[in-house]
């Protein structure tokens, strides 16, 4: 079983039109990132309607709440929390005071210099209702919008300061704004509706809206979607603007969204996340091959490479595991002893598939080990005579810093021990990893195009007592030269406030 998701963003604007139906539809096909809390905020003549709760976003929105939200143009946001409590007071969108009204944001990722940007904005006179990144990254935004021409110029900025993954959908009056970190770590699409347009963290977002998938944002690209200036007769009501924010020297999108993260019909960067599941399965078949009468995958996401395993290997393929789609979210579990009580609630075995079989059990990947223990018993249990495990990812021996929940090298599986001691732990015949080769042919992208940190300890950017990879520093993707922050110094030099008090809302 794969690691902990992430979260889901998306951004709509549709004029005439309310926005809120549309971001509903989107969310809801983003939920397998975040199912933690929801939230939508959406912008009438640049008044913000907001609601934001814990739980499932058709649990936080029924008909009224989204026919209180008005407005046609908004954001919306799923969470899991990888950085900040699970709490209200971290659910997204936020939303920040600027000089000239309200911005909301929401954000998919982590930064790693999270903590030093906080005390500095904290020195600044902000204050902060909640502990996760994205408030940092929304109150960063708005000072330099104070001392910034335009808000393209303050995101260019962050940019050039705010180190780590992520994926950002914003809000400032009826403008959205979408970007990307400078190695596009994480995903984020742009899509084209009857009357508008989209951004989500994933194509198939704005398929379910109705809408068509137009391409990738560009690593290091600002969208902004908006009303064109002195519109003509005949003129769209929207134009989309592509602006530099920076220039990468290299990509390093995360693997895990074509391994576990991304649903299966959807595209991440140009490639659909099925083929390249299914290409794993074909790697693993001519890699590892096993003796076996039935390949089973682990549901959902290790159906497409348990496919292509059996197409390679010629052993049949079985649904030989069933999953229960309305237990309680075993993730949220108090201790991991219930946890792995939930998983013989989630997953149960199909005794005359399994039944005096040898088993090949596709995963697509191995993080704790805890849950796939659980299920190889629950197999044998249901009478398989031998069973094989084999992994749609190479080892994961390293934490990730960039919006995924490991953060401790104790607790990975494969962290110092052989493959053969992994297989020991979970009580298989057999592991058999995907080879890093493997994993590259796979998605069709070299090693410096990816983020294979969790694999190697070797990261895209510098991470406090971590390797870096390639490039020095973040000053690699620094910004356009701009106006200094205003200092305290500064600002009494200029006849401004020393400090200014500002803080998100609830």
């Amino acid at each position: 079983m794969g690691p902990e998701e992430k979260c889901g963003v998306t951004a709509v604007s549709v004029p005439g039109k309310g926005a809120a139906p549309y971001l509903y539809l989107g969310l809801r096909a983003l939920q397998h990132r975040g199912q933690e809390s929801a939230g939508i905020v959406t912008s009438s003549h640049g008044r913000f309607y907001n609601r934001r709760q814990m739980g499932l976003v058709h649990e936080v929105f029924d008909r009224d709440a989204l026919d209180a939200l008005r407005g046609s143009a908004g954001i919306g946001h799923v969470r899991y929390s990888t950085r900040g409590a699970s709490s209200v007071q971290n659910a997204q969108p936020i939303i920040i005071p600027t000089r000239d009204g309200d911005l909301a944001l929401g954000q998919n990722g982590d930064i790693v210099n999270y903590q030093p940007l906080r005390r500095r904005l904290q020195q600044e006179g902000i204050e902060f209702i909640g502990n996760a990144d994205t408030e940092v990254i929304g109150n960063y935004l708005a000072t330099e919008y104070e001392n910034s021409t335009s808000m393209e110029f303050a995101i260019k900025r962050l940019m050039g300061e705010v180190s780590g993954g992520y994926a950002i959908v914003m809000l400032h009056g009826q403008k959205i704004y979408a970007f990307r970190d400078p190695l596009g770590i994480r995903p984020l699409s742009l899509g084209k509706l009857e009357n508008g347009f989209a951004v989500a963290s994933e194509s198939v977002a704005i398929e379910l809206m109705g809408g068509t998938d137009v391409r990738d944002v560009q690593p290091g690209e600002i969208i902004v979607i908006e009303e064109p200036k002195g519109k003509k007769e005949g003129q769209l009501p929207l134009q989309v603007k592509s602006v530099k924010g920076t220039t990468p020297r290299h990509t390093a999108h995360c693997m895990f969204e074509w391994v576990y993260f991304s649903r299966p019909d959807s595209i991440i960067d140009a490639r659909l996340v099925y083929e390249v599941r299914y290409r794993i399965g074909e790697m693993l078949g001519r890699e590892s091959p096993a003796q076996a009468d039935v390949v089973i995958p682990v549901p959902d996401s290790s159906r497409p490479q348990a496919l292509g395993l059996s197409h390679v290997s010629g052993i049949p393929y079985a649904e030989g595991l069933i999953k229960n789609r309305f237990v309680e979210r075993t993730f949220i579990l108090p201790d991991q002893r219930r946890r792995e009580e939930e998983v013989r609630v989630k997953l149960h075995p199909v005794p005359g598939v399994i039944k005096g079989k040898r088993i090949v059990l596709m995963d697509d990947s191995i993080v704790r080990g805890t849950t796939l223990k659980e299920i190889v018993a629950m197999v044998r249990t249901a009478g398989a005579t031998e069973v094989h495990v084999r992994v749609g990812c190479p080892p994961i021996t390293a934490p990730c810093y960039f919006g995924i929940d490991m953060k401790d090298r104790r607790d990975l599986i494969a962290y110092q021990r052989t493959v053969q001691e992994v297989a020991g732990l979970i009580g298989a015949d057999s592991v058999a990893y995907l080879s890093m080769q493997g994993l590259f042919d796979a998605i069709q992208m070299k090693e410096s195009e990816l983020c294979v940190g969790c694999l190697t300890g070797r990261y895209p950017v510098s991470v406090p007592q971590e390797h870096r990879r390639l490039q020095k520093s973040l000053g690699d993707f620094s910004a356009e030269p701009g106006p200094v922050r205003a200092t305290p110094a500064a600002a009494r030099a200029r006849g401004l406030p020393e400090k200014v008090v500002r803080k998100a809302r609830t």
